[in-house]
């Protein structure tokens, strides 16, 4: 047989069924929601015990609950990298053990209740190692995922991802303030620091990816093929970051009892969106998807900068999540197709960061516009900055694309 004849050309892998890939990342889907209660317990929980037991003020909630992003951002070329060179499987490990000594530094920050300066320092170790965990777990888990159900399903595969997450802060939430009302912040700490030991003990048996190959883009050179996707990531993240940091003080301040709710109708809706429509980004194109989907996250935010009764605000949170679910995966698909398959774990951190870089900044921004003007106002700059994202999605789909 002539060295010709041997050469075959590979033929191209069909897509497969939706059932199918939904199949292969179910174990990395259910470790990922338990693994994020570990986020999602505290949400509602954190604002009020920083606000009303330690006694700080709205910029100081903003700094608790932004460090986590922060410490994510900083984490994000780690992550990638390890992804990369050691396996998504193994940064996936890494960061549910990380995440799991976060609950740790909460229960030590109880000790100092009667001083409140060290109380509110443990938290920020808390919270920087929440965030590498979180880094480590969304950047392998997306990779890891994947890698298992092939790049031409990369939107499906984040859609599930995201839903696991986002189910942890709708389920997280109301489960977080009965915990806190039955045992305190306590039990929510013990509960941080057994979740993510559960998580990992779902994806122990999962089929690991090989790593990538050796020779990686640089982060810096992959942060340059993503940065317009992941700047519309950027903008659009600011819708939630303004829900996870400051509803239940807005709630609070208009003495409304039902802040959990709201992250309940956020992530039902996120997770409402992603069931039924988390393969349009594959399928019409993830800046055309996520244009559409800004504009609803927008309106969203305008409904709770003028709700007059809780339920509108519930709505507003809703029209939020549903906007930012597809938004989230729309963006990431421009992402995925413009980044080199043997730097996707690097690229998946890359992208991500933006969102760090976001969630980071809205805390203390948010905060200081809280001070100077009123809680209500943070929604509008919100919205503002969310509907600035629909400019890069009309960017993305009027700019070339790799084949």
């Amino acid at each position: 047989m002539s060295n010709k004849s041997q050469k075959t050309v590979s033929p191209a892998i069909p897509s497969p069924p939706a059932a199918s890939v939904f199949l292969k990342v179910l174990p990395i889907t259910l470790a990922v929601f338990i693994g994020f209660l570990t986020i999602g317990l505290p949400l509602p929980v954190l604002p009020l015990h920083v606000s009303g037991v330690l006694g700080m003020g709205p910029l100081m909630v903003g700094a608790v609950i932004g460090t986590q992003f922060v410490a994510a951002l900083l984490s994000r070329a780690w992550a990638g990298a390890l992804a990369d060179t050691r396996g998504a499987k193994r940064a996936v490990v890494t960061g549910f053990l990380v995440a799991s000594c976060s609950g740790g530094a909460y229960l030590v920050s109880l000790s100092f209740l009667s001083s409140p300066a060290p109380s509110v320092w443990c938290l920020l170790v808390g919270r920087v190692l929440l965030g590498c965990g979180e880094s480590l777990i969304v950047t392998g888990a997306l990779s890891w995922a994947i890698g298992l159900v092939g790049p031409q399903n990369a939107g499906k595969a984040m859609a599930w991802i995201g839903m696991a997450i986002y189910g942890a802060y709708a389920v997280g939430a109301p489960v977080g303030i009965a915990v806190q009302r039955e045992i305190g912040f306590a039990g929510l700490s013990v509960a941080a620091i057994l979740l993510p030991l559960i998580a990992l003990a779902l994806v122990a048996r999962v089929r690991a990816i090989a790593p990538a190959a050796a020779q990686r883009m640089p982060f810096y050179t992959v942060l340059g093929v993503v940065w317009q996707a992941g700047t519309g990531l950027a903008l659009c993240c600011v819708g939630f970051g303004v829900i996870t940091t400051f509803i239940a003080l807005l709630f609070a301040a208009r003495g409304w009892d039902t802040a959990s709710l709201t992250f309940t109708a956020f992530g039902l809706a996120f997770i409402a969106a992603r069931v039924f429509f988390a393969h349009l980004p594959d399928a019409l194109g993830g800046a055309r998807v996520a244009l559409v989907c800004v504009l609803i996250e927008a309106l969203g935010q305008l409904l709770i900068w003028g709700a007059e009764t809780a339920v509108m605000a519930h709505i507003g949170a809703a029209l939020t999540g549903f906007g930012y679910s597809l938004a989230f995966p729309g963006f990431g698909v421009e992402a995925v197709r413009r980044a080199p398959p043997q730097s996707r774990g690097t690229a998946m951190g890359a992208y991500v960061a933006f969102s760090d870089v976001s969630l980071g900044i809205t805390g203390p921004l948010m905060g200081a516009v809280a001070s100077a003007w009123s809680l209500d106002a943070v929604y509008l700059a919100g919205a503002g900055a969310v509907a600035l994202s629909a400019l890069v999605a009309v960017r993305l789909l009027t700019s070339p694309r790799p084949a």
